[in-house]
């Protein structure tokens, strides 16, 4: 998704009632709204993968897994994001309407225009979530997913998975999402995405 600014100054609410009646969607970011536009068709894949394979998993279980649609509010007062996809075992989101204030884990996944924005002031913003435990920058340019994890020191870890830094094939790589115990192959989570160079 690429955010554009439509920089008029709202009150957490006011974004709330507004951006409810809008064709487009926005996120709030210090009183200001950016509108998104849509992403690739990969980039609609690979998000599409890792949803449903979360949805799968967690059938029966007391978690929700949510797309593009859902948003995710850092707190009542702000910011708000729309993440490609995220989870909340968290039984205070099932009373909430209209935003998700405590996941667990979040992703997004990436494009040139938003890369810096996913890997900056947004997960600035996203660890401050008291309740978020693991945050994954999946790339659409090649097989890549990075997931940063809360340690028990409270510090965030970096583990990356890819078939050039682990030297193996798409297959053969297994991600562990820790915060909802998930285990899944890399080549699962690009399932019919195409990288031009690979071809």
């Amino acid at each position: 998704m690429i955010a554009v600014s439509n920089s008029s100054f709202m009150s957490p609410q006011e974004y709330l009632d507004w951006e409810e009646e809008q064709p487009t969607k926005y996120e709030y970011i210090h009183g200001e709204v950016f509108a998104m536009t849509g992403g690739t068709l990969s980039h609609n894949a690979i998000a599409l993968n890792l949803a449903s394979t979360l949805k799968n998993h967690l059938r029966g279980k007391p978690c929700q897994p949510y797309m593009a649609d859902a948003t995710v509010g850092i707190s009542r007062q702000g910011s708000f994001y729309y993440p490609d996809v995220m989870v909340t075992c968290d039984p205070r989101d099932r009373k909430e309407k209209k935003v998700v204030y405590h996941p667990c884990f979040l992703a997004e996944v990436l494009s040139p225009s938003t890369e810096g924005r996913d890997r900056g002031l947004k997960f600035r913003h996203y660890r401050q979530i008291e309740t978020l435990r693991e945050y994954a920058l999946i790339s659409t340019e090649t097989p890549l997913i990075e997931i940063y994890r809360l340690n028990e020191h409270n510090k965030w870890e970096l583990t990356t998975y890819s078939p050039e830094e682990n030297d193996t094939s798409l297959e053969n790589i297994d991600i562990h999402l820790t915060s909802v115990d998930l285990h899944l192959s890399l080549s699962l989570l690009y399932e019919d995405v195409i990288f031009p160079e690979l071809e």
